[in-house]
């Protein structure tokens, strides 16, 4: 099996164990433009659920916070983003992350072939 072949599926399975340490030393190591090509590619998909991670936590603490200060002073019912809004982008953040790892598996297996 060609050395090439084996970092670039390596950069893509890492998802599993080391997202993004991986990439980065295949990318700054591998002379190869293919391999450097993947090893890119791959810590963009692995940046992907990070960054959606991020927007989540803004978001709740945007939508939480401020609901429970201006609970403890009148009584309201929250509307119903911000009853359901956190868990909506939770299901979302779950639904992108697995998409992210079975297409990070599949471009793997794909350049072993």
């Amino acid at each position: 099996m060609d050395n090439s072949k084996m970092l670039s599926a390596l950069s893509y399975f890492s998802v599993l164990f080391a997202p993004f340490i991986v990439p980065i030393i295949v990318f700054f190591v591998s002379q190869d433009k293919e391999v450097k090509y993947h090893a890119k590619k791959s810590l963009i998909s692995h940046i992907i659920p990070v960054i959606l991670m991020i927007v989540l936590f803004i978001i709740i603490f945007a939508t939480v916070v401020p609901a429970s200060y201006s609970m403890s002073m009148t009584f309201e019912q929250p509307s119903f983003w911000m009853a359901s809004g956190p868990l909506i982008f939770i299901l979302l953040y779950a639904i992108v992350y697995i998409i992210v790892l079975v297409w990070n598996i599949i471009q793997g297996i794909r350049v072993l072939r």
